[in-house]
């Protein structure tokens, strides 16, 4: 069976799933939407294109994936989901807590669709090996994790200003936006965080949004996370230092589109309690990112085989903008300002 596949926004992002689904047997894209396309037609390649999403979900699917502004992003989750098709969906997930949840009681009348939530960097082979050892047990319980994530400016390709510098259609900036990767990340490694702290700034940027978040947050049974998103690392940057028991792991550079982020590594320190601060390391380095196909690959499996979302679901990606949402309300002065509700953590 070829799964027919419609996708809705059709910019970098949309271009770039479909260039996954071109090298797949299983998958076909027949359709596309997006604004910037004055009416409907047919491209080249027999591909039809459509500007409104609504058009695009009248064609003959199995699956639609979503790759459109945050405040589209639920209601066309949610309407693909009510057509009968199976989802795929960027992060976030929507502009905040109202908009997933919304998708989670949607969902609820469709058990037999499969929804899944595009957290890329957990298919990166660094994320991966990194998930293996503190899975084993081997290098002892995590004591804490830093992350840092940041470029130089968010994303308006080009443009004083677009969708993602305005909070009434982005819902967030840099933490929303690039942020969230971090987040989901220290959840995987690090399990629930209850007590959060942070500051939130956009006085350099001064857009509508945040251009930096910084964070302390602290999980029921001691684990200590710090995490900086930022949008004025003049050097791009990813790192995340994992602190166990018995050692350190640190995951630097992640291979992206840009090329900027450096090259993608993996750390591993042993502890020998007699090396004076300077351990013994293992350095690894990864030179192919087949983190998009493996996610859609695990996608189209879960579809034709029923086997179940491993990671990306919607109660992940809930858990995820809860803790977003936290980070957020936990400065005063940014809740205040922007009229954040408070946020619950379910246990």
């Amino acid at each position: 069976m070829t799964l027919r596949i419609g996708i809705a926004g059709f910019g970098v992002v949309g271009k770039r799933r479909r260039e996954f689904i071109d090298l797949r047997d299983d998958m076909k894209v027949v359709a596309v939407c997006d604004r910037v396309f004055g009416g409907e037609g047919i491209f080249d390649d027999g591909i039809k294109y459509f500007a409104s999403y609504e058009e695009l979900l009248k064609e003959n699917l199995d699956a639609v994936f979503v790759c459109i502004s945050n405040d589209m992003a639920a209601e066309i989750t949610t309407a693909g989901l009510n057509s009968g098709l199976h989802v795929f969906c960027e992060k976030p997930p929507g502009r905040d807590l109202s908009d997933i949840t919304s998708v989670i009681s949607c969902e609820a009348n469709h058990p037999e669709l499969k929804l899944k939530y595009g957290f890329n960097h957990r298919y990166h082979d660094s994320v991966k090996d990194a998930l293996e050892i503190v899975e084993t047990g081997e290098m002892g319980t995590v004591i804490n994790l830093r992350g840092v994530y940041g470029k130089s400016q968010l994303v308006t390709f080009g443009k004083d200003h677009d969708w993602r510098t305005s909070r009434e259609l982005a819902g967030g900036g840099i933490l929303l936006d690039q942020g969230i990767h971090m987040v989901d990340l220290i959840r995987l490694f690090g399990g629930e965080f209850r007590d959060v702290h942070s500051f939130m700034s956009n006085n350099f940027w001064n857009h509508d949004v945040e251009d930096n978040a910084y964070a302390i947050m602290r999980t029921t049974d001691g684990v200590v996370a710090m995490l900086h998103s930022s949008a004025t690392q003049w050097r791009h940057r990813f790192n995340l230092e994992i602190t166990l028991e018995k050692g350190m792991l640190v995951l630097s550079g992640i291979l992206s589109g840009s090329k900027s982020y450096g090259k993608e590594s993996l750390t591993i320190a042993y502890r020998t309690g007699e090396d004076r601060g300077d351990p013994e390391e293992e350095l690894k380095y990864y030179d192919r990112d087949t983190s998009w196909a493996d996610e859609i690959s695990e996608f189209a499996n879960a579809i034709l085989s029923g086997e179940k979302i491993t990671a990306g679901t919607s109660a992940e990606a809930l858990q995820t903008m809860q803790l977003v949402y936290a980070i957020y309300c936990a400065d005063p002065d940014w809740k205040k300002k922007w009229e954040l509700s408070e946020v619950i953590i379910a246990n």
